[in-house]
């Protein structure tokens, strides 16, 4: 940190952002001098940076299908790799470019308002905002979207760490119902050159509104690779299966979280499936969708979910079962895992709270009895 940013220089109200470039890839000079402090290796800094590679493999293969849908769209069904991915990076990196360029020009100017350091934050919301939304998404919506998140899902709230829902999927949020048709799936991946009446290859989040795999096209295997249309990181399971033994071996991802919204979501499929309700076996719920992507990458956001080892079994089962209720249920919204956790954001307070207060009472009748 130069002198000329520190508090009292001549560029001493520039100090938040001036640190937050110093300790972007450095850990910071400070230490402690006096009192007991907790020491840890793993910060803020490290729990980001192994989210984001976690979830690399998902975003490079939603990039190749955005290619690879624009190719069987013009009759092109060849597995043109580099091609492909190429094709997809150029139409994703705008929104990257629009989504990092207004949230943090936000982040870092609310950090010099309040004289705050700059939090790491918005590097994991910034990055998956353009993987839950359709390629074709206008940018200045994806600017509106994160400028509205940023600011009354996180900083109204006081920032990184005290915001109670998920920024990305609230971004998400303000673009389903202030903008439905650009994000129901009416619009095309790559729109066609003029004077062209083909229809191109559809955005829409989830295949599940067109009646199940048999009338869609596709079958278990390409739902799990991801060969299928859809928002740009989440049609491919098997990437996002990489994601989640990185999360999971690190520590980072919660295992009980993800492994009650998988029990949720079998509970209530089965109970669907053999109601007569749906023809979908339980199992291919979890193909279908954002299931997977919000299972792994959204569910398990440490600042928003349960922090009790009891109440995380309960978020988790939540959101799987209110996911699947959703798409049995309402014909108008056919995905449901945004919704199912951002309800459960906002019931994450209230499940700790209980588990907590049953917990205090066995506690407390023991030591009666003892």
């Amino acid at each position: 940190m130069l002198p000329i940013f520190e508090k009292g220089g001549k560029l001493g109200w520039l100090h938040s952002t001036a640190d937050a470039f110093d300790t972007f890839l450095a850990v910071p000079g400070t230490v402690t001098r006096k009192g007991a402090h907790v020491r840890d290796a793993v910060d803020l800094k490290r729990i980001i940076i192994l989210a984001l590679i976690a979830v690399i493999p998902a975003a490079l293969f939603g990039m190749w299908n955005v290619g690879y849908q624009h190719g069987l769209a013009i009759g092109d069904a060849r597995l043109n790799i580099l091609g492909n991915w190429w094709f997809g990076f150029l139409r994703v990196l705008p929104i990257y470019v629009v989504a990092y360029a207004v949230g943090l020009f936000i982040e870092f100017g609310t950090a010099q308002i309040r004289n705050e350091e700059v939090n790491e934050g918005f590097l994991m919301t910034g990055f998956l905002i353009p993987l839950i939304i359709p390629v074709t998404t206008p940018l200045w919506m994806v600017g509106l979207a994160t400028a509205f998140s940023v600011i009354f899902c996180k900083e109204i709230f006081g920032g990184t760490g005290m915001n109670i829902w998920n920024p990305a999927l609230v971004a998400r949020a303000f673009l389903f119902f202030s903008y439905p048709n650009q994000m129901s799936g009416s619009q095309c991946w790559i729109a066609f050159k003029k004077g062209e009446t083909m229809l191109d290859a559809c955005t829409g989040a989830t295949p599940l509104a067109l009646d199940g795999p048999a009338q869609y096209g596709t079958s278990w295997w390409d739902l799990f690779l991801g060969t299928v249309p859809g928002s740009v990181g989440e049609t491919s399971v098997l990437c996002i299966l990489l994601g989640a033994i990185l999360l999971l071996w690190t520590g980072v991802g919660s295992w009980k979280i993800m492994a009650g919204s998988v029990l949720g979501a079998l509970l209530v499929g089965w109970l669907g499936h053999i109601g007569g309700i749906t023809e979908i076996p339980a199992w291919m719920q979890l193909l279908y969708g954002g299931f997977a992507f919000g299972t792994v990458f959204m569910a398990t956001d440490p600042v928003t979910s349960c922090q009790t080892e009891c109440g995380k079994w309960l978020y988790g089962l939540l959101i799987g079962m209110l996911c699947i209720t959703v798409r049995l249920f309402n014909p108008g919204y056919a995905e449901g895992m945004m919704l199912a956790i951002l309800f459960a954001n906002t019931m994450a307070p209230l499940i700790d709270h209980c588990v907590v207060s049953v917990h205090v009472s066995r506690k407390n009748k023991k030591l009666k009895t003892a």
